[in-house]
């Protein structure tokens, strides 16, 4: 009788079995923690990335913090100091004052020894004017060539930058700048040359190139220009005027106080004038108050349309120089809706600045 096989629940095919299935669960294992390492080394070289270049920013961000304070300290030091200048030149003015007039009032004293103090006496006076440019105020000190003091106690945020080699600046001095209707400008226009001058909006035009003028750069050149059908230099000097010249720069204001608005408005004749100036400008501020009511050529019809000006507009912008940022200052009138989007887009094409003030501005 044949024996009967026994089962052997360790036989070699079992064992085969089991051994594949647990080398396959410590493979399925390595494979899964392998990747899990991978993903974190990535996110952990990203992080470090991330890290080191916010510590590169905090450290340029300190130096630039540094050299900013030490700007400042300087920029006190040289205002005490000259501060101090001024104080000792005002003593020194009474003093010389006092000893003139006691001089004056004695009579001992020979006409020699009092010119020779009076001379004295303006050397410091010019001085002190001197002085007084570079240091307005502890409120107000800063790089203006010029005093600039408005009333009220508002500080405005303009966008303008006062900046560049050549500064070209152009005020309209047609009638519409008389008044903000038309009707009050045209009953203005037909007044004496004195009332043209001191109309209010006339004035805050002045101003305004006043204010301009006070925040020149002191290593610029500039000119000022009106223009109404035609486009005229201030001033008895032809050409770029340095800014540092004071004297210059006062009859330019002078002569600007003197002039008469009136007549229309083209811009064919500013912008002609500034393509033709050699050295050009690199910087240019246009004041007016609206699009040109003239063409290149003159119109006697008393009436424009908003689309006429329109016209007028765009066929100016062709005499206007290219690459040149144009800041325009606009003190809007009646009946000319296109004006303020028609500069606007001029200033963003040029890279220059749009303001439209509120009037008690500058």
């Amino acid at each position: 009788m044949a024996r009967k096989r026994e089962f052997n629940a360790f036989s070699l095919s079992f064992l085969d079995i089991m051994s594949c299935g647990f080398g396959a669960v410590i493979l399925i294992y390595l494979i899964i923690n392998h990747a899990s390492e991978t993903v974190d080394k990535e996110v952990d070289l990203q992080l470090l990335a991330q890290i080191t270049k916010l510590e590169k920013e905090v450290l340029e961000g300190e130096k630039d913090l540094v050299e900013l304070r030490i700007t400042v300290d300087e920029t006190e030091e040289d205002v005490t100091e000259t501060q101090g200048t001024t104080l000792e030149i005002l003593k020194e003015l009474e003093e010389l004052s006092e000893r003139i007039a006691e001089l004056s009032e004695s009579g001992t004293s020979s006409e020699d020894t009092i010119e020779k103090l009076k001379t004295e006496l303006k050397l410091l006076e010019e001085d002190k004017a001197i002085l007084e440019g570079s240091v307005v105020g502890e409120d107000t000190a800063g790089t203006s060539l010029r005093a600039f003091v408005g009333e009220g106690n508002r500080q405005y945020l303009t966008g303008l930058n006062v900046g560049g080699e050549r500064i070209l600046i152009m005020l309209d001095s047609s009638a519409s700048m008389l008044h903000e209707t038309i009707v009050n400008a045209i009953r203005l226009n037909n007044m004496p040359k004195e009332n043209k001058q001191a109309a209010e909006k006339w004035q805050r035009a002045v101003r305004t190139i006043d204010w301009v003028v006070a925040n020149l750069p002191k290593e610029a050149e500039f000119q000022i220009v009106t223009f109404d059908t035609e486009a005229k230099q201030l001033g008895t000097n032809i050409g770029w005027q340095k800014t540092i010249d004071r004297e210059n720069m006062d009859n330019t204001l002078a002569a600007l106080s003197e002039t008469e608005p009136g007549g229309g408005t083209s811009l064919h004749a500013p912008f002609a004038y500034a393509r033709q100036l050699n050295p050009r400008p690199d910087n240019i501020y246009l004041i007016t108050d609206g699009l040109p009511t003239q063409g290149e050529t003159p119109d006697d019809d008393p009436t424009v349309s908003s689309r006429q000006r329109a016209r007028h507009f765009s066929s100016a912008l062709d005499e206007l120089p290219n690459d040149i940022p144009v800041n325009i200052i606009l003190f809007p009138m009646e009946g000319d809706p296109l004006a303020s989007p028609n500069f606007w887009i001029l200033a963003q094409l040029t890279a220059g600045a749009f303001l439209a003030p509120a009037k008690d501005w500058p």
